[in-house]
């Protein structure tokens, strides 16, 4: 028999429910078509807004955090499997190896604490704040029916007042539901109405918390990994002075990035190549009248020219520092390869460094030297010369050094210069890259 009772009290709230929202239903029809009109709190909501606003600004901000952290973690992992390869090539032998696993260590410990302080100190603190979202959300939705239900209650009580035949007990026990509807809305209303601006201006300090958290733990995170890479730096400075006497190949190369005249910018050769790179050429080999002799001469920088590089018709070289020089100085021959750089007079805005302007009158006023085109160029621009392979140009200085722009140089073709002997309708400037130097 209770368990009947029981069936039967389940029952009558499955009743009584189905019939609340067919009346809610039916007040919301009556209200939108404006047959019935309905309470209105503009202040509440004004803070409903706010609310849904307040949530969206947490919800963005939790994601953008945990996107945040993720790429923590993705650093982490990239700079552990940096410091592992670093610590795979670095031989047993080599000074610093038991400084430089340290590092590699501590560098792991240190991602590993600001991740987890980031997880502390923002993104649970975060989650807390959303907390507190879902049940207010879902106590302003309930406001919203007990509203609807205080308006159906109210209405039903002035239909049955204004009714012709009156029955006062249908009148008693509307006006008791209608008492009973408006103290369940007006409890759930007051306890909004204090909490919803309370929870909006809590906003702002909880922002400013949570940035200043992040903000500190990485501030300190770099200072920290700052001086692990200063460590590390220092290190490998040692290990370079102490294997200093080893020479590295060197190979010049070109660049990828064709000179610019303005806004202008010449296509680079057909080869891909600049032409008149300077070659930086390395010596594998020791010259054995040089190295192979004990106390033999060695060849000397360019602002010293020694019979060496004079008696082999060859340009000033320059020596890799501390490679031949020690050989030299202690009378013992040396096994380490020569690095040998030839080198160029240094050009300052076109101009060769320490050359004369010539006064021969058979040149253009200011000649400096020569070079001849090694691909075509078609000049796009009337100030331009438009050059055919094996054109032999005559260099002259900008009469203005600053409308120079880098990698241009100002000309004239020997060939129109022989038969107009006019700078004003010959001259011209060109990418000197498409171009070699020939005197």
């Amino acid at each position: 028999m209770a368990e009947l009772g029981s069936k039967g009290v389940t029952a009558g709230k499955i009743a009584s429910n189905v019939q609340k929202k067919l009346t809610r239903a039916q007040e919301k029809v009556l209200q939108k078509l404006g047959k019935a009109d309905e309470t209105k709190d503009e202040q509440f909501e004004q803070c409903v807004q706010n609310f849904n606003k307040q949530l969206t600004e947490g919800t963005r901000l939790q994601k953008d955090l945990r996107t945040y952290l993720a790429s923590v973690k993705a650093m982490h992992e990239a700079s552990k499997k940096l410091t592992e390869c670093l610590q795979e090539v670095y031989e047993p032998d080599w000074p610093g190896r038991e400084e430089t696993n340290k590092i590699a260590e501590n560098n792991d410990l240190l991602w590993m604490d600001y991740h987890q302080k980031l997880v502390d100190q923002a993104l649970l603190t975060m989650d807390t704040y959303l907390g507190q979202f879902p049940d207010i959300k879902s106590r302003i939705a309930k406001r919203g029916r007990k509203l609807v239900d205080y308006d159906s209650a109210r209405h039903h009580y002035e239909s049955l007042q204004t009714a012709k035949k009156k029955d006062e007990a249908k009148i008693a026990k509307a006006e008791e539901e209608l008492i009973k509807a408006q103290k369940v809305f007006e409890e759930m209303n007051v306890d909004l109405q204090e909490e919803l601006p309370s929870l909006w201006n809590s906003r702002v300090g909880f922002y400013v918390n949570t940035f200043q958290s992040i903000a500190g733990l990485e501030e300190n995170f770099h200072k920290e990994m700052s001086k692990l890479n200063q460590n590390l730096n220092d290190v490998l400075v040692s290990l370079e002075k102490q294997h200093g006497s080893n020479t590295f190949t060197i190979k010049a190369q070109p660049s990828d990035n064709a000179p610019t005249k303005g806004n202008k910018s010449p296509s680079p050769p057909p080869d891909g190549s600049p032409a008149g790179t300077p070659e930086i050429k390395v010596n594998h080999e020791p010259e054995p009248s040089s190295l192979d002799t004990p106390g033999a001469a060695i060849p000397k920088s360019p602002s010293q020219p020694g019979d060496v590089a004079e008696a082999e018709g060859t340009k000033p070289v320059a020596v890799a520092e501390g490679a031949n020089e020690t050989a030299a100085s202690d009378g013992a021959s040396s096994s380490l390869p020569a690095v040998v750089v030839e080198t160029f007079p240094a050009a300052v805005n076109g101009t060769v460094e320490g050359a004369a302007p010539s006064k021969r009158s058979d040149l253009p006023p200011g000649f400096m030297f020569k070079v001849q085109a090694q691909h075509d160029y078609t000049a796009t621009d009337s100030d331009e010369l438009q050059l055919k392979a094996g054109d032999v140009v005559l260099v002259i200085p900008f009469e203005n050094p600053e409308e120079q722009d880098e990698g241009w140089l100002m000309g004239v073709k020997e060939s129109d210069w022989d038969q107009h002997k006019e700078l004003e309708k010959c001259r011209g400037v060109f990418p000197e890259n498409f171009t070699e130097k020939v005197q």
